[in-house]
């Protein structure tokens, strides 16, 4: 997966969001399409008609799209072409072109699904696997909804730890260094310490768990001050550190993957994902719709699955080659998604003014 494309993850979702204020609310869009009144066979003949689609932040090297764009392809004939970008670029794409779209479909962060539909930029389509997606992942009436899934987890370098850890306590023990990243500004870091904060009884209302944890680490000096990028991994610079686990897991099997241990972190962890929205103004609408439709089919859940993104839904029958990209199933018994997304928003801002008085004052 291209680094510039982890900026999606890592960028922070507020400072994205607020790039957006600015736009004015989308107007109506040439020919409204309800896809509510369409069979999924008149949608594949109207997808077939149009001949392309179009899309944003959906790069081939990213969770392993190519293989979905290629199968849409061979299928039903549509050409394909991508413009990678960070998901507040792809909806000011989407507002500001408007009628004049290039772009029919796109992959955002969850917390820029609501915000494309509050702006009137999307197309909603439920798809026919609308009742395998869960509530938290998808909106009433389908104008985004998760293709996949990232969760917190941890990486050990076994050449470096004799016995990896398995759960927040085992860290909060030992003794090596633990790698969490910019914490001031980056989405995956902050998402390091909520998951904290769900182990020892908080929340994203409530961070302060998750801060004393980390404080307790920096005291005692086992704070590290890189974060678990490719290039420290490689260079053996990480002894323990905190990834999305489709990060932790492509990193892991680009390197080596019997120096690294991958895990879930068994008390609590938290998931985020990419949701896909469809552009209200596409040029080829119905062949965004068969996008989505074929990226939650089996197939395209596959294909998520061997790029190691983790498929929205459950009860996917994956083939055996993708479904061995992942980690076992047990591992995520615990993990959840934050339940009041506007809760995290407001505690994201108050994270780097506590992180810098109540953690980094103890690293030296």
């Amino acid at each position: 997966m291209r680094t510039h494309r982890f900026m999606k993850w890592t960028a922070a979702v507020l400072a994205s969001a607020l790039l957006l204020a600015g736009c004015s609310s989308g107007q109506a869009a040439n020919q409204a399409v309800d896809a509510s009144n369409l069979t999924l066979d008149q949608i594949v003949e109207k997808a077939k008609q149009e001949g392309e689609v179009n899309s944003v932040g959906m790069p081939d090297t990213w969770a392993n799209w190519v293989q979905t764009w290629n199968d849409l392809g061979t299928k039903y004939g549509l050409k394909h072409t991508d413009t990678d970008m960070s998901s507040a670029e792809e909806l000011a794409k989407f507002e500001s072109e408007q009628d004049d779209a290039t772009a029919d479909i796109g992959d955002v962060g969850i917390a820029f699904g609501p915000l494309a539909q509050q702006k009137g930029l999307t197309l909603p389509y439920k798809t026919s696997y609308w009742n395998d997606i869960p509530n938290w992942a998808k909106d009433n009436e389908g104008h985004w909804l998760l293709g996949y899934t990232g969760t917190l987890s941890i990486i050990t370098d076994k050449n470096k730890v004799k016995n990896p850890p398995k759960t927040w306590d085992d860290i909060k023990t030992g003794t090596f260094k633990v790698a969490v990243g910019d914490v001031m500004k980056a989405n995956q870091a902050q998402f390091a310490v909520l998951a904290a904060a769900y182990a020892f009884g908080g929340d994203e209302t409530n961070i302060q768990p998750g801060i004393d944890f980390f404080a307790e680490l920096a005291k005692n000096k086992r704070l590290a001050s890189n974060d678990a990028g490719l290039a420290n991994l490689e260079k053996g610079e990480v002894e323990v550190g905190f990834l999305w686990d489709f990060n932790a897991l492509g990193y892991r099997d680009k390197i080596g993957k019997n120096r690294f241990d991958v895990v879930i972190p068994e008390e609590a962890s938290v998931i985020s994902g990419y949701a896909t929205v469809i552009n209200k103004y596409a040029k080829h609408p119905h062949a965004a719709m068969l996008a989505r439709e074929h990226i939650l089919s089996d197939e395209g859940q596959s294909n998520l699955a061997r790029g190691y993104a983790r498929p929205i839904r459950a009860n996917a029958k994956l083939a055996d080659d993708a479904k061995a990209m992942l980690l076992p199933d047990d591992m995520y018994k615990n993990a959840k998604p934050v339940k009041d997304l506007k809760a995290w928003e407001e505690t994201t801002k108050k994270l780097p003014q506590l992180w810098q008085e109540q953690v980094l004052i103890h690293v030296q």
